[in-house]
């Protein structure tokens, strides 16, 4: 065994359980670090107070002066809170954070040294642009770009820093963060969400989309993850034979959580708490050494904000127990990835949530109105959809009979399945008093009592119906929910917006009753996008077979899906809708196809790297091992040695054979990334990464994994998956 390797098992096997301070109850410090509405009326001018809530609630402008005398009362709350510094907290396009720490401490002309923050510092930074994504929307060279405040997102205190949420862009006003186009669509899809609910509801003035992700995740004690050249630099492991015990008894999921892992839990709960992430469950998940954790259901934009939040909490908090998070959608081949489940619904300032049926028919008429208009949305976009779950990570997982298929289909269960069947029978125009009867009181006054026995799910579907809600099965673990979440409400903006359209002019034109229009477009709807539905297994090759006689597209990897994004369909939705501008669409296309050729890049390398300096060698040493027990038994057998040597030559002579398939792929791999890098554009690199080098990563790997069935386990100089899965 390794040094690495030895040092690394004993310092994990020497581990003592950290203990953990968690409150008794969690109400009490929830949002202690957070300057809500209650920090806000504890701090600001009631003019101050009220300019935030009304720039929360309903996106009003807030001015200088104000933001002078909130700066103010911000300052003088996170320095009693323990704050020194300040940064604008900002979600560039690199999947992650960003922040830049100022100190309150100013030196004035006359020397003297006070705290100071005021509303130009809150409000505006200049943070530097120019090593960030752009997609080719400035020069390296033009280093400005701005970050402005969110204040539809509170402020956070972590550690002694006052982070203030923020939106990101470049000096010539496009957005280079994730955040921008999401408050962008939220606006959009609040306008034409508002306008449908009027139909049944005048009192309804605002829609807000609404997000509960669920977020998978390894942990790995940090010794043996660090003992892994794989798993420190690509976040997964590029080689390992799988151990004799994987999932297959189930024996992990939901089971008990251990202690060490559980102290870990209750430490980043506690630091959740503190900064109003309401995080609620928490199990065992499928494989070994794998978790979930879920919140209670929040406002979309600060949902998305919570969980990108949440990830930092989670690496910092992993790190004080001797743990390393692992969010890659796949570290472990031969057991389940991880995903990250975006549950989306939509909800009136009246309370009402869109996607849950009513008492009456008319509430439940417009239950299925957005039941239905979202379906069509998915089928008319349901590309764009798969383009948004895409890249190299999601790679793994999408149709790999663990998580739902390439393929987007949308699952509602038999019950509401027929419930469509019948609205599809509508008759086109006027409806008789029969007709109307029958629709309001058998079909939809049924709803409630049809959702209520429909508690089956589909695991195989992408995008799944769930009572009161629909189910993004197929975000990876990785991702920034706000990407989904952009998508989901520009395509459901566009159609509730084409929704109305239709309604009113059957109204206007054809003079049909408001009920009689609602229900004449529906059952068009119903009938144009039936091919989504699908209620079997996902996972089949019978579905591939179907979905692609309904037409629906099949795209596997990730440079054919992400081309959806830059679709003249695409650029038109987003154009038309102000989230986007063409600019701002292929930008962030040409920083996608990059990334994904950059992350195969890179694990080619390390691939390289592991397979030729530390597999090779051990196995050569071994190989000599064998060579001298073989000289051995010559020695002392004479003619007859081979009788004795047999299984020790067909090691030799399979080791040898490894040995050259590896450096054979290798050298073929890092010949078709040298040409890969001298193609025309971005997207063909990725294209030729993706065809032409990724393939060789399973060749080399084979053998590197036969290798280590083969070589002495004391001489092997990788942490083995059984250490890394079962070592606590």
């Amino acid at each position: 065994m390794s040094t690495l390797r030895f040092n690394a098992l004993k310092e994990t096997l020497n581990r003592q359980p950290i203990e953990v301070n968690e409150p008794k109850r969690r109400s009490e410090i929830f949002g202690k670090n957070v300057f809500n509405k209650y920090a806000m009326r504890q701090h600001l001018t009631k003019q101050a107070y009220k300019s935030v809530v009304d720039a929360m609630e309903n996106g009003t402008k807030i001015s200088r002066e104000v933001a002078d005398h909130i700066s103010t009362g911000m300052k003088e709350w996170s320095i009693n809170n323990g704050a020194t510094h300040y940064t604008h907290w900002f979600q560039p396009l690199t999947g992650g954070t960003a922040e830049k720490h100022d100190a309150f401490f100013e030196l004035e002309m006359d020397g003297e040294v006070i705290e100071k923050f005021g509303g130009g510092q809150l409000v505006q930074q200049e943070p530097d642009a120019s090593s960030f994504p752009n997609g080719g929307i400035r020069n390296t060279f033009e280093a400005r770009g701005y970050t402005a405040w969110d204040p539809t997102s509170p402020a956070f205190i972590m550690g002694t820093t006052l982070c203030i949420p923020t939106v990101f862009i470049a000096y010539t006003g496009e957005a280079l963060d994730y955040k921008t186009p999401l408050l962008r669509s939220l606006q959009v899809v609040d306008q034409a969400a508002t306008d449908v609910c009027k139909y049944f509801d005048k009192n309804v003035s605002k829609v807000v989309a609404t997000l509960g992700w669920e977020q998978e995740y390894f942990l790995i004690d940090a010794a043996l993850a660090d003992s892994r050249p794989d798993l420190q630099m690509a976040g997964r492991t590029l080689l390992g034979h799988s151990s004799a015990k994987g999932q297959q008894l189930d024996d992990h999921y939901f089971g008990s959580i251990p202690s060490r892992v559980l102290n870990y839990m209750r430490d980043m709960e506690t630091e959740c708490m503190l900064l109003g992430i309401p995080v609620k469950t928490r199990h065992n998940e499928v494989a070994p050494n794998q978790f979930e954790l879920a919140p209670i259901f929040e406002e979309a934009n600060l949902a998305v904000d919570h969980n990108s939040l949440l990830m930092d909490v989670m690496r910092k908090v992993a790190s004080r127990h001797n743990f390393k998070v692992l969010f890659h959608e796949k570290p472990f081949a031969g057991v389940n990835g991880s995903g990250k489940h975006n549950n989306w619904s939509l909800a009136t300032n009246t309370g009402v949530n869109l996607l849950s049926p009513g008492s009456t028919p008319m509430k439940n008429l417009q239950f299925l109105t957005f039941f239905v208009n979202t379906i069509k949305a998915v089928h008319d976009n349901e590309e764009l959809v798969r383009a948004t779950i895409a890249s190299a990570s999601n790679d793994h997982r999408l149709g790999a009979n663990e998580a739902p298929p390439a393929i987007i289909s949308v699952f509602i269960g038999s019950q509401l399945t027929k419930v469509l069947d019948e609205l599809e029978k509508v008759t086109d125009g006027k409806l008789s008093p029969e007709e109307k009867t029958d629709l309001k009181l058998n079909v939809v006054g049924k709803i409630p009592e049809v959702i209520l026995d429909n508690t089956d799910r589909n695991r195989t579907s992408p995008f799944a119906f769930t009572g009161n809600k629909f189910e993004l099965r197929a975000v990876g673990s990785t991702a920034n929910c706000a990407n989904p979440m952009t998508v989901l409400n520009a395509i459901v903006a566009k159609q509730l917006i084409e929704f109305k359209e239709e309604v009113d002019a059957l109204i206007k034109d054809k003079k049909l009753k408001k009920d009689e229009a609602i229900f004449n477009v529906l059952r068009e709807y119903i009938k144009q996008s039936k091919k989504i539905r699908f209620e079997g297994d996902g996972y089949g090759e019978a579905w591939e077979k179907e979905a692609e006689k309904r037409g629906l597209s099949n795209n596997k990897t990730t440079p054919t899906a992400l081309k959806a994004k830059v679709s003249e369909k695409t650029i038109k939705l987003y154009e038309d809708l102000n989230i986007m501008s063409k600019v701002e669409t292929e930008s962030r296309y040409e920083i996608e196809v990059e990334e994904y050729a950059m992350r195969i890049q890179i694990e080619g390398r390390i691939l390289g790297d592991i397979a030729r300096n530390h597999v090779i060698p051990t196995a050569v040493k071994y190989q000599n091992r064998l060579i001298e027990n073989v000289v051995g038994l010559k020695e002392i057998y004479g003619k007859d040695f081979k009788k004795y040597a047999k299984e020790q030559m067909m090691l030799i002579e399979d080791i040898s054979e490894h040995i050259e398939k590896i450096n054979k792929g290798i050298t073929e791999m890092t010949d078709a990334r040298k040409k890969a890098n001298k193609a025309k554009n971005a997207e063909e690199t990725a294209a030729q990464y993706c065809d032409n080098v990724k393939p060789y990563f399973d060749v080399i790997r084979y053998s590197c994994d036969k290798l280590e069935l083969l070589v002495d386990d004391e001489l092997w100089p990788l942490t083995k998956y059984r250490e890394l899965l079962f070592t606590r």
